[in-house]
């Protein structure tokens, strides 16, 4: 998977300040989350062996692989479609209207600012209080 284009309008939230900003619509961790999983995806894919395109290529790819190369190549696959929910494209299991979900958070906690996982622990602790 080649690398992936964010909405202008998420672009501009990268220049914004984080001083006094209130995450509860999550707007404003929409790009320090996307670039976390973009770089842990980017870093994965470095280390692994060159992975084909094609479907049949893919399975023998697969199949090469030793057991931590195949639990970094699912890890890949699932940063990879988080990447893509998070930027936009709704990834399967993933509810549409949610663009954070509590996935992309956990894999992009220890991996960006210390602000933002300032601002993404408030982020959850308020969904945990409005789903009740």
């Amino acid at each position: 998977m080649g690398p992936l284009s964010v909405p202008a309008a998420t672009i501009a939230f990268m220049t914004t300040t984080t001083r006094g900003v209130q995450p509860r619509d999550g707007q404003n961790l929409v790009v320090p989350v996307w670039n976390a999983l973009t770089e842990r995806a980017d870093e994965i894919r470095r280390a692994l062996p060159p992975r084909p395109a094609d479907v049949r290529g893919r399975w023998r790819w697969l199949r090469s692989l030793d057991e931590d190369q195949a639990r970094r190549a699912a890890l890949l696959d699932r940063l990879d479609a988080l990447c893509a929910h998070v930027a936009g494209r709704p990834a399967l299991g993933y509810d549409s209207g949610d663009l954070l979900p509590a996935a992309a958070l956990e894999e992009a906690d220890g991996f960006t600012s210390d602000t933002f996982a300032l601002l993404i622990a408030q982020y959850r602790a308020q969904q945990a209080v409005d789903a009740g």
